[in-house]
This record gives C-alpha cells, structure tokens and sequence, in this order.
C-alpha cells in the first residue's frame, strides 16, 4: 500500500502534466477501474474453492515484476501514453482480483467478537499510507517517475515474501468440495458466479447496502477525476495544496480508526450511525471546493472520521453475516456493481467537468449519493438493521 500509494500518485502528476487534460487523466482511471467489472465475478467464484493466501502472494509477485518492467521503460525519460493505458488496464485487472481475494481471506485471521477492531487497524494502516503522498509529489518534482515505480516493486516484493509466511487453515475449500455439481471447471465456476449474485439477490439487506454502494462509488468515481485536476488548475502548486487539504481527512481517518479500536460503537444504534455519516459526507465532500482552504481542512477532517466509520461498520457486519464459503462470490458480486458505479461517474464527471464548473459537478453527483441513502437504505432499514446492529 505505501508503494502504490507513492507511484500511484506521482502516475497522476505525469498524465496531467503530459496531457494537460480531464479526458485523458480520466481516461486513465477508467481503465484501471474497467477490469473491475469482470474480474471480481469470476475471481470470486473461483476463490471459494481454491486457495485465496496462494493468490494474493502470486499476484504481488507478478505487480512486482510488472513494476520492474514500467521503471525500466519510462527510465528513457520519454512519456509513453498508450503503454500507460496498456498497463493502468493489467494492474487493474490484478488489483480486482487480489481485492476479493484479501476481502475473503482476511475474515478468516480474525477471532470471534473481534471483527470491528480488526477492521480499525486495517483502516488505520491504509489511512498511513496516505502520508506517503507528500513524499510522491516531492520525489517526482525531483526524479522522476521512473525511481519511484522502482522502489514500488521492491514493495510488491517484499510484501509477496511476507505474505508467503501466512499461517492460516482455508476450510472452506474442503467444505465446497463436495457442492461441485459440473464436471467441467468452466462451467462449475459459471455456475459458482450465478450462485453468487441469487445469494445477494435472496438477502434483501445485502442487496439494498450493495445499490446504495454502487450509487456511493458513483460519487467517489467523480471526485477521484475533477479534485485532484481542479485543485492544479485552480492554485499554483495545487497538487501541494490538495495534499494540505486531503491531509487533513487522513488524520481524521486515522484517529477515527484508533478511537474504534478502543471503543465500539452502541450495537443497536450503529444502522442509525451509519445513515447519519453517509448524509453527513455527501454535504461535506458536495460542498467543500466552494470553501475557503482552511474550511475545506476543518470539512475534510470531519469526513475523514466519518469515512473510517462509515468502512468500518459496513465490512466487520458485511464479512461477520456472510459465510466463509460465500466470501468470495459475496465480495465479487459486490465489488463489480461497486466499479459499475465507479467507472459510470468517472467517465460521466471527466466529460461533465469539460463543459461544466468542476465544483458544480461534483455538488451534483454527491446530491444523487445523498438521494440514494436515503431512498435506497431508508427504504429496506428493518433488513439492513438487522445486518449492521449485531456485536461484532
């Protein structure tokens, strides 16, 4: 996560400083949300009935090497847009694929009644690697690109080594074996895939928090395209600036995380939680770009706290009510309608943002986020209480 965090962020720089365009940047993005859509429903099948620990150490493996190879490209010091493109469409494909394999093998390290802790650390460790954003902008200023797509696969490489040491019985795969009903793997993992999306369809609670998360990735797909470029266009050294801003939502994230690790929240009142921060965010994530800096840090602070509660209840309920045999076609199925909503408002704010202000945009998209929890959400709460105020 430090690694991506780093190049991943120097990787925007480059596209908009080469291209100067929204398109182009959101282009980008797009692609590497793309494989999202497909990845995860085949990944998920096949995950619940073959080792998820051998997956996420030999996809790190091959990031590594995939890594390597890019730093060794751009080292000419030549911009490469259409390997760019190339390459943001692999790793998003390998990136879809380890997430449902990390989603679905990490419940299983986690002793009974500890799921909203265990959560709150893993929220607070991606909060950390934010901070290495800074140092992205201020070694690609310096560098270039390529060194820090070199020090990103020594990452890979080292987390695959460390990942190879986890000890951990997967059950699940003894247990599926005998609910094979085709002889072919192909068709057994269609079948699998099927499965996957009647299951979400059958638990109306499920179903109702997995709509109301695609009509949210919808929002964070536009703001991930018009934030970062509307800050560059906007102040001199805006992406030093956006760091300032967005560095205040970290901290928030992270002190959240550490005050839901030590404290849980009220069990009977954590889906009343959960709707309060939703709205709450889409006021301060709608609203924040038509405010002074230092009211962007104070909103962008409270959304942070907000956001890490917001994770925290939705993946320790999620993951404790869902079967360890159905993990992974339940995390596939909700992955891909989460990148649906994702790529559908990255690609319609790249284009909106072109003929329109950028904060008007962004306003507008978290206004349909807004609508969506309380429509979607309000309207099923009897089923999503029952999902999210249990003790986990």
């Amino acid at each position: 996560m430090f690694g991506n965090a780093m190049s991943g962020f120097a990787l925007s720089l480059l596209v908009l400083d080469y291209t100067n365009s929204n398109f182009q940047y959101a282009l980008v993005i797009a692609l590497f949300t793309v494989p999202n859509l497909v990845m995860p429903i085949f990944s998920g099948a096949l995950l619940d009935r073959f080792s998820r620990k051998k997956m996420i150490y030999g996809l790190d493996f091959l990031s590594a090497a995939l890594y390597c190879a890019m730093a060794l490209i751009f080292a000419s010091g030549r911009f490469y847009y259409w390997i760019l493109l190339i390459y943001a469409l692999t790793l998003g494909s390998i990136q879809s694929i380890y997430m449902v394999a990390y989603q679905s093998f990490y419940p299983l390290l986690i002793s009974e009644g500890n799921f909203t802790k265990a959560y709150s650390i893993s929220g607070v460790l991606e909060t950390l690697t934010v901070f290495m954003v800074p140092i992205s902008a201020f070694l690609y200023n310096k560098i270039g690109i390529s060194p820090l797509l070199a020090i990103n696969a020594v990452c890979f490489f080292i987390a695959a080594v460390m990942e190879t040491q986890i000890r951990a019985e997967e059950k699940y795969i003894e247990a599926q074996k005998g609910t094979r009903t085709e002889n072919k793997t192909s068709r057994q993992m269609l079948t699998d895939i099927k499965e996957g999306f009647r299951y979400m369809a059958s638990e109306t609670g499920l179903l109702a928090i997995g709509v109301y998360f695609m009509f949210s990735s919808f929002a964070g797909g536009a703001s991930s395209v018009i934030v970062l470029p509307w800050f560059k266009g906007t102040f001199e050294n805006g992406e030093y600036i956006y760091m300032t801003v967005f560095g205040f939502s970290v901290l928030g994230r992270a002190i959240g995380g550490m005050i839901h690790y030590r404290k849980k929240l009220p069990t009977e009142k954590k889906f009343s939680i959960a709707m309060f921060v939703y709205l709450a965010i889409c006021f301060l994530e709608g609203g924040c770009l038509f405010m002074p800096l230092h009211v962007m840090r104070v909103m962008m602070f409270c959304s942070g706290i907000l956001s890490v509660t917001s994770y925290t209840i939705r993946i320790a309920a999620t993951q404790h009510y869902v079967p360890d045999e159905k993990k992974g076609r339940f995390n596939g199925a909700f992955n891909m309608i989460n990148t649906a909503g994702s790529l559908s408002g990255e690609l319609i704010a790249g284009a909106l943002a072109s003929l329109f202000s950028p904060r008007v945009v962004l306003a507008g998209f978290m206004l349909v986020n807004l609508l969506a929890g309380i429509f979607i959400l309000g309207g099923k709460k009897k089923e999503v209480s029952a999902i999210y105020n249990v003790e986990t």
